[in-house]
């Protein structure tokens, strides 16, 4: 008959507890990109953090230049992507990172595409989380648009067409 080890069974039960909280907190979705013909230009994976989610995206095929990035409202991409919705706001802010009355919860950073076409890129994003509606039934996705995001102009920061799109999935 095996016998107790004092200890043991606490430290045994504070490892699990710690794996159950690290697998909780690994939590993670991805998002295939394609633009408006249908070609894959990349992928998106969204990994929770205890502050927010890292965005890593790996593009191949995009245009060279700077592009806005952001997630947006709904997870549907039929061309010319409107059909992703507006930016990501569950709070109902104005756009922007320079608004004094902004941001919303999908704005990110510009991403620079060089003439390869490839990027690789990890951005943080702090105002949302995996446990938000990204994954509820609406969805989510994200969207990249042909020009930069001026930081500024209300709701999409004047970025023009959406030019590649992919649905935030689990």
């Amino acid at each position: 008959m095996a016998r107790a080890v004092p200890g043991l069974s606490a430290a045994v039960l504070l490892l699990c507890g710690l794996v159950a909280a690290g697998q909780a907190l690994a939590e993670e979705a991805t998002a295939q990109l394609e633009n408006k013909d249908g070609e894959e230009v990349g992928e998106v994976t969204l990994e929770e953090s205890p502050h927010g989610v890292l965005v890593h995206a790996e593009l191949d095929g995009m245009p060279e230049g700077t592009h806005a990035f952001h997630i947006h409202e709904k997870g549907k991409c039929k061309p010319p992507f409107k059909s992703a919705g507006g930016h990501y706001n569950p709070k109902d802010h104005q756009h922007g990172f320079m608004n004094e009355d902004g941001y919303h919860a999908g704005d990110m950073p510009n991403i620079y595409v060089p003439d390869s076409g490839e990027l690789e890129a990890v951005i943080f994003n702090p105002k949302v989380s995996m446990n938000d509606e990204l994954l509820d039934d609406n969805g989510a996705a994200v969207v990249i648009h042909e020009g930069a995001d001026d930081y500024m102009t209300d709701p999409a920061g004047d970025a023009g067409p959406r030019i590649a799109c992919g649905v935030i999935e689990q």
